[in-house]
């Protein structure tokens, strides 16, 4: 069994996101394609979580550290999208 390390930004539920969820419930119930921002807004297209996860390695502000005997990762805060409010840490087995 091996355990992989990840580290997540997440922004939880506020005034944008739920504007962003009327425009994409609006959409769906008309039959018309969702526009491509708010899809993007919801990453995979789905806002079936209140929400989202943000990959904080494609923002630019996490990367992997090594040194000696250590491995880990860095953020640099300086770089967090600013909507982010939670840097989830977690292991998966």
């Amino acid at each position: 069994m091996s355990v992989s390390a990840h580290i997540v930004g997440f922004m939880p539920v506020d005034a944008i996101w739920k504007k962003m969820k009327q425009a994409y419930d609006a959409c769906e119930e008309a039959g018309v394609s969702v526009p491509e921002e708010v899809a993007t807004f919801f990453g995979d297209g789905n806002p079936k979580d209140p929400g989202r996860e943000v990959d904080l390695e494609k923002s630019g502000c996490l990367k992997e550290y090594r040194d000696d005997s250590l491995d880990g990762f860095e953020v640099d805060l300086s770089k967090v999208p600013t909507n982010v409010k939670i840097i989830r840490f977690y292991n998966s087995y």
